[in-house]
């Protein structure tokens, strides 16, 4: 639980418009391939590894999960990175999410010479952005590109294929107690789009808004989507529990490679039988 609730944090983080930028660097940028790369959150390791690059990475944040990276060094948290654990392992390159969390730490690790590259992931444009910074701080510019075009692709093709039936309204939930969900600025919002919903938070402001039960009950929400994982703080409103769907895939804390797993999870729970 402690995780989800870690990475939702994030979440909430990223969405801060005076947050959002295209990648930039902190500090110098690598002089070559970088060899020797600490990440600051999963989605970002596992941009790394999905380029083939996983060799390079020498530590990871303690969030990190992925199979490939369960013998490295931990780092600490999205937002409670430590600085002497980074600097410990020398690295070449440190990829992080902005964060008001993490700044003070990673921008002493800029002042202390290592290359830091903040990658902001808000948006489905701007995950896809990162990967290929990412691509190009790895020294392999063709592989980041090829990687955000077939996630691309995944997205377009699965829009195609929802645009032949109908759109179906829907609420994507991060947490209940309050009730927290993907709003109109998040690309969880982009994904439900694409998989053929209505996104019936879609005219709230910001990112991850809170709305009372009586909005949720007054949207009508023909699909209710729980992406909590089981540990959402409370328990469905009532009026909308048989409506309730679990999502499978942590996708949607994710933005990165993962987001076409959760894209086809939420096409097929919308293609499913309205739940009554």
């Amino acid at each position: 639980m402690r995780t989800l609730l870690a990475l939702f944090a994030v979440l909430l983080c990223w969405s801060s418009p005076a947050l959002a930028a295209a990648p930039h660097w902190l500090g110098s940028a690598p002089k070559g391939a970088a060899q020797r790369v600490v990440t600051l959150a999963p989605s970002l390791t596992e941009i790394v590894l999905d380029l083939g690059r996983g060799g390079a990475l020498v530590g990871v944040s303690r969030y990190d999960d992925a199979p490939e990276v369960q013998g490295l060094q931990r780092v600490g948290g999205f937002l409670d990175p430590s600085p002497e654990a980074v600097l410990a392992l020398a690295p070449d390159l440190v990829l992080v999410q902005p964060s008001p969390g993490n700044r003070g730490a990673v921008e002493r690790l800029a002042q202390l010479g290592i290359p830091v590259l903040v990658l902001p992931l808000d948006t489905v444009a701007e995950t896809l952005e990162a990967i290929r910074a990412v691509g190009k701080a790895l020294g392999d510019a063709a592989s980041g590109e090829a990687l955000a075009t077939r996630i691309r692709a995944a997205i377009e093709s699965t829009r195609a294929a929802a645009a032949a039936g109908p759109q179906r309204k829907a609420l994507l939930v991060y947490a209940w107690k309050p009730l927290v969900v993907a709003g109109p600025a998040s690309f969880a919002h982009e994904l439900l789009v694409a998989a053929g919903g209505e996104n019936v938070a879609g005219t709230a402001t910001g990112a991850y808004p809170t709305l009372s039960a009586e909005a949720a009950l007054a949207a009508a929400p023909e699909l209710v989507v729980d992406v909590t994982g089981g540990h959402g703080g409370g328990a469905p409103i009532p009026g909308l529990g048989a409506r309730v769907r679990a999502l499978r895939s942590p996708g949607l804390f994710r933005p990165g490679p993962r987001m076409v797993e959760a894209l086809r999870e939420l096409a097929r729970l919308l293609g499913e039988e309205a739940p009554k």
